[in-house]
C-alpha cells in the first residue's frame, strides 16, 4: 500500500481526517470522498512487535475471507483492503502513511501530529486504528498465522474453513472470548482442546458449561504453548506443564489464539478521548460519536464485542455521516 499523495489541504485546515486503514477508515474514506469532504486518510505504517501490525489491519493477516458479503468465492484479507483502498482513491481520498503519535483535541481546529514530525489541522477527526490480537509470541506461531498455516487470532472468521472440519484443533485462553472460540469450533472440529496455563477458567460459569459440558471440547490445565510445529500448516503444539515442567505434543491441524486484543489507542492518552477500562474508544450511543465534539470512532478500536469486517465498514458508514452532518452544521464544506 503506497501513497502517492501527501499534500494537505489548501487552506492548511483539513475538512476531515481519517486515522486507520482497515474496513472501518476505508469505508470512512469512500463515504467522506464521494460527500466531496476531501479526507485525509493517515493509515500507519508497518510495525512488529510482537506480531506484525500493517495498514490494512488484521485483515492483512488473513488467508481467507470467507464471510464479507459479495465475495461468495471468498476473497484474501490483503485484496480485500487492496480494493476498499482503490475505491477510496477513486472518490479522491488522499493518503498519508505515518502513524498519528499524538493528538490535542483541545483546541479548534484539532492538532495532529505524525510520526514524520507533521503537524495535521483538522476540523473532524474520525478514529479507526482498529486492535490486534494479543499473540503469546514465538517465531513458529506468528510465521503460520501470516502465511496462513493454520494458525488463527479469530475462530469465527476462519473456523469454518474447510482445513479445519473434522479435525482437532486447539484454543489457548480462559476467559469469555476462549469459550465462545472454542465453544464455535466445536461445530467444526472433530475435538477441541482448550489450553489454559491454570486449573480453572476465569470465564463465567455459563460460559465454562458450554466447554466442561460438551463432548467435543476437552481442557487441557496447567499448560502453556511452548511451540507450534509444523512446516507449512501447523501438525501439532508443543505443550509443557507449568507445574511439573514435562513436556507432551499434541496433534492438531488449528491452532486458535483467544487471549484477548488490545485496541490501538495509546496515541490518544492525554488526548482526552474517553475509552473503557480495557482502552477501547466508548461510544456511549449507536452512533458514532465521541466525547469531544467533532472527534468521532469506527470499528474494532470502539468495538470490543463483534470484531468483524462487515460491521467495522458499518461502522465506518456512520461515522462518515456523521461527520459530513456534523460539518454542514457548522458551515464547514
Amino acid at each position: 500500500m503506497t501513497a502517492h499523495h501527501n499534500h494537505i489541504h489548501a487552506d492548511g485546515v483539513e475538512r476531515v481526517v481519517i486515522i486507520g486503514s482497515g474496513p472501518a477508515g476505508w469505508t470512512a474514506a469512500i463515504y467522506a470522498a464521494r460527500a466531496n469532504l476531501s479526507p485525509l486518510a493517515i493509515i500507519g505504517v508497518p510495525a512488529a512487535n510482537p506480531a506484525p501490525v500493517l495498514p490494512g489491519g488484521q485483515l492483512m493477516l488473513t488467508t481467507e475471507v470467507e464471510n464479507y458479503p459479495g465475495f461468495p468465492h471468498g476473497v484474501s484479507g490483503p485484496e480485500m483492503m487492496s480494493l476498499f483502498q482503490q475505491q477510496a482513491e477513486r472518490f479522491g481520498t488522499r493518503i498519508n502513511n505515518a502513524d498519528v503519535i499524538k493528538c490535542d483535541f483541545t483546541q479548534r481546529p484539532f492538532v495532529l501530529t505524525t510520526s514524520e514530525g507533521v503537524t495535521v489541522r483538522a476540523h473532524s477527526v474520525i478514529l479507526a486504528t482498529g486492535a490486534t490480537a494479543n499473540w503469546v509470541g514465538l517465531e513458529n506461531e506468528l510465521r503460520l498465522a501470516t502465511t496462513g498455516g493454520g494458525v488463527s487470532a479469530c475462530a469465527v472468521c476462519d473456523g469454518a474453513l474447510p482445513c479445519y472440519r473434522d479435525q482437532p484443533l486447539a484454543v489457548i485462553g480462559g476467559g469469555d472470548t476462549a469459550m465462545e472460540e472454542a465453544s464455535y469450533l466445536t461445530k467444526f472440529a472433530s475435538m477441541v482442546y482448550v489450553i489454559h496455563r491454570r486449573d480453572s477458567f476465569r470465564a463465567s460459569k455459563a460460559m465454562q458449561s458450554r466447554i466442561l459440558d460438551n463432548p467435543k471440547a476437552k481442557a487441557i490445565w496447567n499448560s502453556r504453548l511452548v511451540d507450534v510445529l509444523g512446516d507449512s500448516f501447523i501438525e501439532a503444539v508443543l505443550l509443557e506443564n507449568v507445574i511439573s515442567g514435562e513436556r507432551t505434543t499434541l496433534p492438531v491441524k488449528g491452532l486458535f489464539i483467544a487471549i484477548g486484543h488490545s485496541p490501538a489507542t495509546k496515541f490518544l492518552q492525554g488526548s482526552g478521548i474517553e475509552l473503557d477500562q480495557s482502552g477501547y474508544v466508548l461510544l456511549r450511543t449507536r452512533a458514532s460519536r465521541t466525547n469531544i465534539d467533532g472527534v468521532f470512532a469506527a470499528g474494532d478500536v470502539a468495538d470490543p464485542t463483534y470484531r468483524q469486517a462487515v460491521s467495522a465498514s458499518g461502522m465506518g458508514c456512520q461515522a462518515a455521516i456523521d461527520a459530513e452532518r456534523w460539518l454542514a452544521e457548522r458551515g464547514v464544506h
